[in-house]
């Protein structure tokens, strides 16, 4: 009979092949766009998925997790394992569907381009004209054209999240959305209850401070605060605040090399990074992914992160918060079996790449890294704060809508989604929709297809970012770049990798679970800051 360390020795050699294999083929076709590696990716997660569809296998690792005297790194392992074999205990012919379909709506995505008068727009130039363009048709025209790809996806994605509830249904759950925080080893009704409660919180200095901003663009462009539309915003959902002249730091950037600015940032708390910018793909061609994210490889070193870099303050913090990622990845504890080998949660991820993202906006990044001058620096300060603020609610509103909708989109999506996606967006990010609310714009976001119930992680991140913060501040260094601070990241929240569930290692790390009340008292004060 095999014995549990067996068992385990076995599942996690499986694992690893059937990982790599998988990885391999992702990077190709973010990094392509080629349709064979599609296939392949497809192929890959099946196989990947069937490893954990084995009944036998499951009811195994059932009989070895009820064993006594097992050690706190064989019980991990089995718990995260069971979650991921529930997930996968349907036929190979429903496995192999649910991979075919979600690959090929990402190759839609990473090969879609719009155009306007003509003219192809990338994700790149469709963002600076947004961010940069007083010219309101042109505006108008790229924010509707970057909508374009929710009609394309829009038919096979509603069906790809049907087939998922059906999924769902046979493993015992009401629909996709509760199966996935349930395995994701998240309440559904706490988060749901703390994000509402970020509203309340939020309200007062939301409404204050979108008002500002309303009528700062509406004296940019010359029209009235009631006319604001969403291509008025600087990026097509709504997810960023606008710089203000006095915190557009873009012209900061010309002639800077943002690698090197990354490298020494992470130096500093002797987190090295620059070893994994040869296998990563780091500046804009065609047929590659235009969103940024980073890849763990293979678990044993090779980490990669895909970004588009140009020289401006959007990219820079971009680069900042996938190589957050990396570093995390990067010194997870190599000791430690595969299974284990990684991120103990999404959401403890998300947190260190918003931890280093912010610093983009902070003086004292400001003046050591981009070496703006002491002067300067000293004038930007109250209006980064206030920004900052902004961009945090902003961000915060944005992330609930989406998870609001998503909770909708599973639990009927048969309705009206047009309708709701813009009633969603209109109630809590208060923007007004345009005239016509016909169109499936809510399809263009990526994450509905590509990360299905995965966005609540963003916002518990940024949670959880600002509990490290105000730790790092108090306990450790109001510096922050020290290699005290380094240290205590790659020792106690890098290392560990999943050997804990994200709230045992916050409070392993902090002296406390996660405690949405730092974040409140960071940015939801109802003060505007002068």
């Amino acid at each position: 009979m095999q014995t549990l360390q067996e068992f385990l020795h076995d599942l996690n050699n499986q694992m690893h092949v059937l990982y790599k294999e998988g990885s391999v083929a992702s990077w190709m076709v973010q990094t392509t766009g080629d349709p064979e590696w599609a296939d392949k990716v497809s192929e890959a997660d099946t196989k990947y998925s069937l490893l954990f569809s084995s009944k036998e296998t499951y009811e195994k690792t059932k009989q070895f997790f009820r064993t006594e005297s097992l050690t706190e790194v064989e019980k991990r392992q089995l718990q995260l394992l069971l979650h991921e074999m529930e997930a996968n205990q349907l036929p190979e012919e429903i496995i192999a569907d649910l991979a075919k379909r979600s690959s090929e709506l990402n190759l839609l995505f990473n090969t879609y381009t719009p155009e306007v008068d003509g003219k192809k727009y990338s994700a790149n130039e469709i963002r600076s004209i947004l961010v940069n363009s007083d010219d309101q048709e042109l505006r108008k025209k790229v924010w509707f054209a970057s909508k374009e790809v929710g009609k394309v996806v829009e038919k096979g994605l509603i069906e790809l999240v049907k087939k998922r509830n059906e999924a769902a249904q046979l493993l015992g759950y009401d629909n996709h959305h509760q199966m996935g925080f349930a395995l994701q080893e998240l309440d559904r009704d706490e988060v749901f209850a703390i994000f509402n409660d970020l509203i309340t919180q939020s309200d007062e200095a939301y409404r204050l401070m979108k008002k500002e901003l309303d009528e700062r663009l509406a004296t940019k462009f010359g029209i009235t605060a009631e006319e604001i539309r969403p291509w008025h915003y600087v990026d097509p959902f709504f997810q960023e605040a606008p710089p203000s002249d006095a915190t557009n730091l873009d012209p900061f950037y010309k002639g800077k090399d943002i690698l090197q600015i990354t490298t020494d940032t992470f130096n500093s708390m002797g987190i090295e990074i620059d070893d994994l910018y040869a296998n990563s793909d780091l500046f804009p061609r065609e047929k590659k992914n235009p969103t940024a994210f980073c890849t763990d490889y293979d678990r044993e070193g090779d980490v990669r992160v895909l970004c588009n870099l140009t020289e401006d303050a959007y990219w820079m913090e971009t680069n900042l918060h996938e190589f957050g990622h990396a570093a995390y990845f990067k010194y997870v504890d190599s000791t430690l079996p595969f299974g284990l080998r990684t991120v103990s949660h999404t959401l403890t991820t998300e947190a260190i790449a918003m931890l280093f993202g912010k610093m983009g906006k902070d003086p004292r990044w400001l003046r050591r890294f981009l070496q703006v001058e002491e002067a300067t620096v000293d004038t930007l300060t109250p209006e980064l704060e206030k920004y900052q603020q902004l961009q945090m609610l902003i961000s915060a509103r944005w992330i609930i809508t989406f998870v609001f909708f998503e909770k909708e989109l599973y639990e009927n999506p048969d309705q009206d989604l047009n309708a709701l996606w813009w009633k969603t967006v209109n109630e809590i990010q208060l923007v007004t929709p345009p005239e016509n609310t016909d169109n499936p714009d809510w399809a263009a976001k990526i994450h509905f297809t590509l990360a299905p119930v995965y966005y609540q992680n963003y916002l518990l991140g940024e949670l959880m970012a600002a509990q490290l913060l105000r730790h790092v501040e108090t306990k450790i260094s109001p510096d922050f770049f020290t290699k005290e601070t380094g240290d205590m990241l790659i020792n106690d929240f890098f290392k560990p990798a999943a050997l804990y569930d994200w709230n045992e290692k916050i409070s392993r790390v902090t002296g406390e679970k996660l405690n949405p009340s730092h974040f409140v008292d960071v940015y939801c004060k109802s003060q505007v800051k002068s």
